[in-house]
This record gives C-alpha cells, structure tokens and sequence, in this order.
C-alpha cells in the first residue's frame, strides 16, 4: 500500500522564505540609502532562510557591502593623512570620491588652510570656478604662503585668465596701506 506524498507548500506560503525575502528588501532599501552595516545586517539575516537562488542574489549584495565598508573603514592617522588621500583621488580623476573625502574634513577641521585649498583645486578641476575662488580667497586668508603655491598649481589653470584669480594671487601691495598713511606729516 502506497502512503500519499502530503503536497509540499509552495515557497510563497513558507514563513522562513517570506521572512528572508523581507529581509532581502530591507536591506536593499538600505543600500540605497548608503547605510552599508545596517544593510549588511539584514542581508546576513536573508541569506539563512532563504531559497538557493534567493541566496546567490543575497550573497552578491552582501560582498557589495562589504566592499562599501571596507573602503569607508580606511584609517587615517591624522587628517593631514586623510587629506593626501582625497589629493590622490583627484590624482587619478576620481573627483567625486575627493569630493566627499575633502568635504568630511572641511567639517572635521573647518580651519585648515589646505583643505580650503583642496576644495579650491578640487572646485577648479571640476568646473566650478566660483567656488574655487572661494575657497582658494578663504585658504589665502588662513595662509598667505598658499598665494605662491596657487601660481605654479596646474589644477588651476582654468582660471588663469580671470582677473579676481590674478588679484588673489599678485594682491595689489598699495592696498594695503591707505593713501593717508603714505603721506609723511609735515612739522609745523
């Protein structure tokens, strides 16, 4: 006599598979939003209870964000480190990268005169001419020794031709003192 297979239930109505298959949107939701451990955590939780094929997908975004983790891991021991990082990236035309490297310091270190600097050539390289001058007016102000770096600095040859980049770098030496101070007084 021959038992009767129970009829297995279809995926869909599987707990563990629907559970996994939450957790698989979630922390693609995650993804988008750049919030790679979050992400990674449900990931890791979908992988467990899902089906083979639910699970190779699964296994490629975690390396994703495993990939996204690592590189925002990367330590730097100060941030004159972490500066000379964004520099190489825009070394190597990875402008964007260098844009978010050079913007966290600017918060980390709103003061320092090379990063202003580097948003500066940054801001150069990509177009944005007046936002280099900016940020090139703001480094100068902190550094006046930058003014002569600026002239021999190929990132900004976009603005060779404009004045207000010329005035920031050859300043006008009467300026600084007013025509009053000049004139020597006479004694009566």
């Amino acid at each position: 006599m021959a038992q009767k297979a129970t009829p297995k239930k279809p995926m869909s109505e599987d707990p563990r598979f629907a559970q996994a298959v939450q957790n698989y949107e979630a922390g693609l939701r995650a993804m988008q939003e750049h919030k790679f451990e979050k992400a990674k955590g449900f990931l890791q939780k979908a992988v467990a209870g899902a089906s083979k094929e639910l699970a190779d997908r699964v296994t490629v975004h975690l390396n994703t964000c495993n990939q996204h983790l690592e590189r925002s891991a990367t330590q730097f021991k100060g941030p004159e480190e972490h500066y000379d990082y964004a520099v190489s990236l825009m070394n190597v035309g990875d402008y964007v990268t260098a844009r978010e490297h050079l913007e966290k310091l600017s918060k980390q270190v709103p003061k320092a005169d090379y990063v202003a600097y580097g948003l500066a050539a940054l801001d150069c390289l990509t177009g944005h001419l007046e936002d280099s001058l900016r940020h090139l007016d703001e480094a100068i102000r902190v550094n006046a020794a930058l003014r002569f770096q600026a002239r021999n600095d190929t990132d900004f040859q976009n603005l060779a031709e404009d004045p207000r980049f010329t005035e920031l770098l050859y300043p006008d030496p009467g300026a600084e003192f007013s025509p009053e101070s000049a004139i020597p007084e006479e004694n009566g």
